[in-house]
């Protein structure tokens, strides 16, 4: 009886199920699964096993990596270098500018320091010179400031062109006063954050201002009469609560216009652009007091949302003896 004619057991011939099994300890199993010279494998798999299976993964990644190259030119074909897709109310950003302060160090919306103590006052100057760098001296910008331009109410900024912001003759808010740090009358510096293609409807009729507006803004938009220089997004600062109102003591605003004058907007994302500031002086705020300041800008199509910090900003100012 030959071998094919031999009875099967559970699915294996007689002779292959009475078959005594080689014994191998796990070092030569080990080996023979690297390589297996009996059956010229290695792990597990012949040269020629070994050969369709590089190939087929080779066409398979190249073949993906062709898919995936082309998807990407697709995409970035429909996108711009200058604008993203999606601004204003379309993007997450939306349409309502929030506020941000400098100086501002790793605590936060807090400026805290002793003004008898050098080091301090230093710190605190030394974050205000490295914020200004680019606006005063516009080399360090990313086309050497070649495309800026002096601006004003009466002549916006050319096609490709962005208009400059002059920092250097602001009174005490001048790196060679110490920003008023040193004579415990700081200046705080505040922006607007950019928002592509956001145009300002601002308060230039002293019939459509609103009631909450404080009453000093009030009467400095009523002096104006109507004039180009009240083209401008208004900025006001004040104490939150009432003791801190009483101990935020008088406040200036550099420049005098007191607000961001509307012809640096829109941002079109123009390199070279700046930001405007606005520096608020706090002449003499009580000493050894923690004030609590609330700053807001003022335009129609800007909405004040404290927890959400649109249109406004709140800081903390600590100066000890």
């Amino acid at each position: 009886m030959d071998e094919k004619t031999k009875p099967m057991i559970n699915g294996a011939y007689e002779s292959e199920y009475m078959r005594i099994p080689v014994y191998r300890t796990r070092w030569q199993i080990f080996k023979n699964c690297l390589y297996n010279p009996e059956e010229n494998t290695i792990l597990t798999r012949t040269k020629r096993q070994w050969g369709i299976t590089g190939l087929f993964y080779i066409v398979f990644f190249s073949g993906l990596s062709v898919l995936f190259a082309i998807c990407m030119k697709a995409m970035l074909a429909t996108l711009s270098d200058e604008r993203p897709r999606y601004i204003l109310d379309e993007s997450l950003i939306g349409t309502n500018p929030g506020l941000a302060i400098r100086p501002m160090d790793d605590s936060g919306l807090f400026i805290s320091y002793s003004s008898s103590n050098e080091t301090q006052v230093k710190y605190w100057i030394d974050l205000i010179d490295k914020f200004l760098e680019d606006y005063k001296n516009s080399s360090r910008l990313i086309n050497g400031g070649r495309n800026q331009q002096i601006c004003n109410y009466k002549q916006k900024a050319r096609k490709g062109m962005t208009c400059n912001v002059d920092v250097s003759d602001w009174g005490p808010c001048t790196s060679e006063e110490g920003y008023g740090f040193n004579n415990s009358s700081p200046c705080i510096f505040i922006k607007l954050n950019k928002i592509i293609g956001w145009t300002p409807q601002v308060y230039n009729d002293t019939n459509e201002l609103p009631p909450e507006m404080p009453e000093s803004l009030v009467k400095k938009i009523n002096s104006l009469n109507g004039s180009s220089e009240s083209n401008t997004i208004w900025l006001s600062c004040k104490g939150r609560k009432a003791h801190d109102d009483e101990a935020i003591g008088e406040i200036e605003y550099y420049p005098s216009t007191q607000g961001f004058p509307s012809f640096y907007y829109p941002y079109e994302n123009i390199p070279g652009y700046l930001s405007p500031l606005v520096a608020v002086h706090f002449r003499r705020p009580q000493r050894n007091k923690e004030i609590y300041i609330e700053c807001r800008a003022w335009a129609k199509n800007i909405k004040h949302d404290v927890r959400e910090q649109f249109g406004v900003v709140l800081f903390h100012l600590l100066i000890n003896d």
